[in-house]
């Protein structure tokens, strides 16, 4: 259900927290949620990429804030305050995430540390604080932005892949511990996506051309053990937000601890 059909309003009422929000997938879950009514806290790194975002949306509506999901005196200082201020978190997305690309063994200790630090200790950082909040209510939703990767090798993404692995099944754990307070917990594990982080993928290659090189994605590369997309495109970061924003809503009530996969098909779901 793309942006022009989706059921208005639907998110009324409730308030969310975003990380990641400055770019790409993050930005787009927050036009997702804020479409649908919801007031967002977008949150970033980038404090100035999402102010930016924020500043897209009607006043009121998208709130911005920097933050390090890495630092959790942070996090939990954010969410305390934002709970103080603005009233209790209905919904907390987990976008924010890195890419090191190296063969295994010649990845770095500081690549390896980086990548697991914002891709699965911020997870948890911010899991964690709204979670607790969340079981006193007696109801709420998490969603983490994962990867087709936590369920598929990929040759150069040693750690990139394992770091989601880790967090979707962080995920899953929580989302049994918290299940019988009315808290659901959901990861949504998109494959090759529109952003910049694709880009600087293809950068990183040596692809001059990034038409031939988003092609070579959807073909596939058989020498580097890789599916190509049976849907024939790449992503576009509102695919993926539509799917968040579907799991965060009461359509799915009665989902919980489960992987959405959005990648047209990729994986073959292996």
């Amino acid at each position: 259900m793309m942006s022009g059909q989706r059921p208005a309003a639907e998110l009324a009422g409730r308030r969310a927290l975003v990380t990641g929000a400055g770019r790409g997938i993050g930005e787009a879950v927050v036009a997702a949620l804020a479409g649908r009514g919801a007031r967002v806290l977008a949150t970033d790194l980038d404090g100035d990429a999402v102010a930016e975002v924020a500043g897209r949306h009607p006043e009121g509506q998208v709130l911005s804030r920097p933050l390090d999901v890495t630092d959790t005196a942070a996090v939990e200082a954010l969410v305390a305050d934002a709970e103080e201020t603005a009233g209790p978190l209905d919904i907390a997305v987990n976008v924010a995430g890195v890419l090191r690309t190296s063969p295994a063994v010649d990845l770095s200790d500081e690549d390896w540390s980086a990548t697991f630090a914002v891709n699965t200790d911020g997870v948890f950082h911010v899991s964690r604080s709204v979670a607790r909040r969340m079981v006193r209510r007696g109801g709420g939703s998490i969603v983490t932005v994962a990867s087709n990767a936590a369920g598929i090798p990929r040759m150069g993404m040693a750690a990139y892949a394992a770091s989601k692995a880790a967090t979707a099944m962080f995920t899953k754990c929580l989302g049994l511990e918290v299940a019988a307070h009315g808290v659901r917990c959901n990861t949504v594990c998109p494959g090759s996506t529109l952003t910049a982080m694709q880009r600087g993928m293809w950068e990183a290659a040596g692809a001059g051309d990034t038409g031939a090189a988003a092609r070579s994605v959807v073909e596939g590369d058989l020498a580097a053990h890789r599916t190509g997309i049976p849907l024939g495109r790449i992503a576009d970061p509102a695919d993926i937000a539509e799917a968040v924003a579907f799991l965060a809503s009461d359509r799915a009530r009665h989902i919980t601890l489960h992987d959405l996969y959005v990648d047209g098909g990729a994986t073959l779901r292996a």
